[in-house]
């Protein structure tokens, strides 16, 4: 029986010199102890190895697959000849059985064997030091792993960070030195700020012209269009700014010269970007576009950082503050980041902007996803996202407009005619109509009677309105017991119904009688209280008489007696 055994340096077969040590497995670590009891068990038959660390690499991500490389499978012809093979992998073993038809075998026993080796493998591998072993492993793993994740030393995207930090100073810089221009040569031109709106085209008339004074000689077609050239040449003639000396015409040329150059270098800039963003994040760049792909990578750390994030967290990558706030204050959360500056963010309708950047962030994150870990270096996955996206935006807005045409299901609504309303308005063509009081009418009365009455009892209003109150009053007691007595038999036959009301006539009419007898006696009381006032202010006048008369003869007295 051989084992195969993989080393970082090459393949190695070991020949089992004892195979009735294999049925213990359990004694079968104790005898790889010492290099001396290892010899005693197992010996090396062939060793092959590697020329470079690519051969190595091949060779190890063969086996990893489950599948022999060329190499192996030349070293396994040569040595085994009818014999069993031993390996580690079940998979490995079936595909050697199938294309060299060699007997494998993998079992417990085996990988027992294996970790034996592998406690000794300096010692019965002559010629493999530990000192050298060690590098092999190391290189052999880096570049394994980098083979797992799929990693190109091309792809870097460092570069991509520092050059949209770069290019976002330059935009800052750029637009000071621009301001600056504009400010100090207005002193001398300043209408020339209104005719001519771009940063750099001001800065080239600038230099090219000097002073105003100069402008109806120079020709101006190559920088500017001739409607804005002879707009300029005008101004200039009846321009109302002051006058600069020498001196300061050449230090505003020369900064026109730092605005110039800071454009250029921007310019070259950006197509460095654009190339490094196709190289690197292709499909990203197709479905956001350069700047964009390039700051959300910037803003996430790396192109591999950004791939471990889900969508949610891309759509908002770049709005940290505001959705912190809004948590804080338990508000709306954000519904885009640095997302909301791509151009299909920009296509669609206010409305529907938020459910576009959730499409697209989803889209985006696994284009992200594609361009770290992916072996294809083509855009064809993004420019496919992208026509999804905008055939969804046009499905939106299509169901927007439907929806603001008619009802929910796209169907015009029915609305019954009406002569009096507006087409499109909610408004009336004829006034609306008012109230009239002539068309009131009170029972039992006519204007001309009411008139009669208040015209001649004026003085009876008083006594007539509170006596009102106290009929109304019971009348209403009256009827809501009559309602009560009504529910009550509302169930009864028609006789029962008809006795009811004669009972209810009966009670109004005795009602009406006890009514009649409490006025009468109500008017008996009042006129006896009138005859007793009268009785008791004839007493009083009576008395008032009787005083003055006694005063008089009292006086008659004393004067009689004196």
């Amino acid at each position: 029986m051989l084992l195969l055994f993989e080393t970082p340096g090459g393949f190695a077969l070991f020949k089992v010199l004892d195979e009735g040590k294999l049925s213990k497995v359990e004694d079968l670590g104790k005898e790889f102890s010492s290099p001396d009891s290892a010899r005693k068990v197992v010996k090396l038959k062939a060793f092959s190895k590697f020329e470079n660390t690519a051969e190595a690499l091949e060779a190890a991500t063969k086996i990893i697959e489950s599948s022999t490389s060329k190499g192996l499978r030349k070293f396994l012809r040569a040595n085994c000849d009818g014999e069993t093979l031993g390996v580690a992998d079940s998979k490995l073993g079936n595909a050697i059985k199938d294309k060299l038809k060699i007997e494998c075998v993998h079992n417990n026993a085996v990988m027992e064997l294996m970790r034996g080796v592998r406690s000794q493998l300096t010692e019965l591998i002559s010629g493999l030091a530990t000192q050298d072993l060690a590098p092999m492993s190391l290189g052999l793993s880096h570049s394994l792993s980098r083979y797992k994740l799929k990693f190109s030393p091309d792809k870097v995207d460092t570069m991509i960070i520092q050059a949209i930090g770069l290019l976002d100073d330059l935009d800052k810089e750029l637009n000071t030195y621009a301001m600056r221009v504009r400010e100090w040569y207005g002193w001398h031109f300043p209408e020339l700020a209104k005719i001519i709106q771009d940063n750099i085209l001001y800065a080239k008339a600038v230099k090219l012209m000097g002073c105003r004074d100069n402008a109806a000689k120079l020709d101006f077609s190559e920088i500017l269009p001739e409607e804005v050239e002879a707009e300029l040449k005008e101004a200039a003639m009846i321009s109302m700014g002051s006058d600069v000396s020498d001196v300061d015409l050449m230090n505003i040329k020369e900064l026109c010269d730092q605005v110039l150059s800071l454009a250029e270098y921007r310019a070259q800039l950006y197509d460095y970007l654009k190339s490094r963003m196709n190289t690197i994040a292709p499909n990203l760049t197709a479905l956001v576009g350069e700047l964009v792909g390039a700051r959300l990578i910037a803003h996430g750390g790396s192109l591999l950082n950004l791939a471990k994030q889900p969508g949610s967290t891309i759509q908002i990558l770049g709005a940290e503050k505001a959705l912190f706030r809004a948590l804080k204050t338990k508000h709306a959360t954000p519904k885009y980041g640095l997302l909301y500056h791509a151009s299909l963010v920009g296509q669609a309708p206010p409305k529907m902007k938020g459910k576009i950047s959730r499409s697209l962030a989803a889209k985006s994150a696994l284009a992200i996803r594609y361009d770290a870990l992916g072996d294809a270096q083509d855009d064809s996955m993004g420019l496919e996202n992208r026509l999804k996206l905008e055939a969804r935006l046009r499905n939106l807005e299509g169901k927007e407009l439907g929806r603001f045409a008619g009802s929910a299901k796209g169907k015009p609504k029915i609305e019954a005619y009406d002569k009096d309303r507006k087409k499109g308005a909610g408004g009336l063509i004829t006034p609306a109509k008012t109230y009239n009081p002539s068309a009131d009418a009170v029972l039992g009365q006519t204007p001309d009677s009411t008139a009669r009455k208040f015209e001649v009892e004026p003085a009876k209003e008083a006594p007539a309105s509170g006596e009102e109150k106290k009929e109304k009053k019971k009348k209403k007691r009256a009827e809501e017991e009559t309602t009560v007595l009504g529910d009550r038999n509302g169930t009864a036959e028609q006789d029962g119904e008809g006795e009811a009301k004669k009972e209810k006539k009966k009670k109004k009419k005795h009602q009406a009688e006890n009514d009649g007898v409490q006025n009468e006696a109500e008017n008996v009381e009042e006129g006896g209280k009138k005859k007793k006032k009268r009785k008791h202010s004839e007493a009083e006048q009576d008395e008032e008489s009787e005083m003055p008369s006694k005063k008089k003869e009292k006086r008659k007295k004393k004067k009689s007696g004196d």
